[in-house]
C-alpha cells in the first residue's frame, strides 16, 4: 500500500467514570468510547488522561479533592445530579473545562414530593397514622390547601415546577431567586414573603451567597401555623436553629429530604424532633431515574461528540446553570 494511503489510527476518547452502584447504561457508546472507572483513591491518578468524566457517584466530593491544578485534565465534567457544589473547586472553577448537571431529571418529581408533603401537612396524615396505630377514634379537623401562600426559594426548574405544581393545588406561590425578575422576587422580598407564607420552601442550589441562610432570624420570622420544607441542599439550613424553632414551636412543622451531613446518623437529634419529617435524599428519585440519567449524558456525549453546543453548561463561578 502507498505511503500516502496508509489508514490513520482513530483515536478513541477515554470517558472515565466516578463509578457507584449500579453503574451507568451507556448502550449506544459501545465501541465508540474507551470507558475507564475509578473510585475516589484512583481517581487523582487516572483522571490526566481522560477526555471526559462522568461524576455518577454523585454524593463523593473526590472531584474536588483530585482535580490536577496544571497538566492535562478532562474537557468536559458531567454530574448526574442537579447541584454541583460536591465537585467544583478553585482549581475546577478556573479552567478551561466545561461543566454540565442533569437539569430537568428531577423537575417534576422533586415537584410531586413538595405537593405531597403539603397535603399530608395540611391534612395531618402524620398524626393519622400515629392515631391508627394506637387504634384510636380521633376526630379533627384539616387546613384546606387552596388559598395558602408558599414562598418557593430557589427560581430554576426545580424551584418553577415546584410552584406550578402547588398553584395547581390552589397555593399562591412567590418564586424568590438569585436577582429580580419578571414573575421572581429578589433576595430583599424573602424576609417579607416569610413572614406572611404558610410554607416555606426552600429549592436553592449551594453557592457562596446560600450557606445558612435559613437560621434563627428567619425561622423566628415565620407564623406559628407555617411549615418549613428543604429539598435543596442540607447546607442552607442551620439545623440547630430549625431545632430550636420547633421544640419551642415557633412553626407548626418541617419536612427535611437533605442534611449538612450525610447519611443521617442513627443518634442525630433531627430523628426526634416534634413536627419534623425526614427523608434520606430521595425526593427527586422516581422508579427509572437512573436510567433517565444514563440516557441524559448519553445524549449530551453525542453532542459532544459530534461538536455541538453543549447544553445545561454550569456557570462555574455562579454554581448552577443560568436561567434563560
Amino acid at each position: 500500500m502507498p505511503e500516502n494511503l496508509e489508514a490513520k489510527p482513530v483515536t478513541v476518547p477515554t470517558l472515565l467514570v466516578l463509578d457507584a452502584d449500579p453503574l451507568p447504561r451507556l448502550g449506544r457508546l459501545t465501541g465508540r468510547v474507551r470507558v475507564e472507572h475509578a473510585d475516589a483513591s484512583t481517581l487523582a491518578g487516572r483522571l490526566p488522561a481522560a477526555d471526559v468524566l462522568l461524576v455518577w457517584d454523585f454524593a463523593s466530593d473526590a472531584v474536588r479533592r483530585a482535580w490536577p491544578g496544571e497538566g492535562p485534565r478532562p474537557r468536559w465534567v458531567h454530574t448526574a445530579s442537579a447541584g454541583v457544589d460536591h465537585l467544583l473547586c478553585p482549581e475546577l472553577v478556573a479552567s478551561d473545562t466545561v461543566v454540565t448537571n442533569a437539569r430537568g431529571i428531577f423537575d417534576r418529581p422533586i415537584a410531586e414530593y413538595v405537593a405531597a408533603l403539603v397535603l399530608a401537612f395540611a391534612k395531618d396524615l402524620p398524626r393519622t397514622l400515629e392515631l391508627q396505630r394506637e387504634r384510636a377514634w380521633r376526630h379533627r379537623e384539616t387546613r384546606r390547601v387552596a388559598g395558602t401562600r408558599a414562598v418557593v426559594v430557589g427560581s430554576g426548574p426545580i424551584g418553577r415546577a415546584i410552584a406550578g405544581t402547588l398553584g395547581a393545588l390552589g397555593v399562591r406561590t412567590a418564586l424568590v431567586g438569585r436577582t429580580a425578575r419578571s414573575a421572581v422576587h429578589g433576595p430583599e422580598d424573602l424576609d417579607r414573603l416569610m413572614a406572611g407564607a404558610d410554607w416555606v420552601i426552600a429549592a436553592a442550589p449551594l453557592t457562596g451567597r446560600t450557606p445558612g441562610m435559613f437560621d434563627t432570624r428567619r425561622f423566628g420570622m415565620m407564623q406559628p401555623s407555617a411549615y418549613f420544607l428543604n429539598v435543596g441542599r442540607g447546607q442552607l439550613v442551620v439545623e440547630e436553629a430549625l431545632a430550636r424553632a420547633l421544640r419551642g414551636r415557633w412553626i407548626a412543622g418541617a419536612a427535611l429530604d437533605v442534611f449538612a451531613a450525610e447519611p443521617l446518623t442513627p443518634d442525630s437529634p433531627l430523628w426526634e424532633l416534634p413536627g419534623l419529617v425526614v427523608s434520606p435524599h430521595m425526593s427527586g428519585d422516581t422508579v427509572g431515574w437512573r436510567d433517565e440519567l444514563g440516557a441524559q449524558f448519553v445524549e449530551l456525549y453525542e453532542r459532544w461528540a459530534a461538536g455541538l453546543p453543549l447544553v445545561n453548561v454550569v456557570d462555574k463561578q455562579r454554581g448552577y446553570v443560568p436561567g434563560h
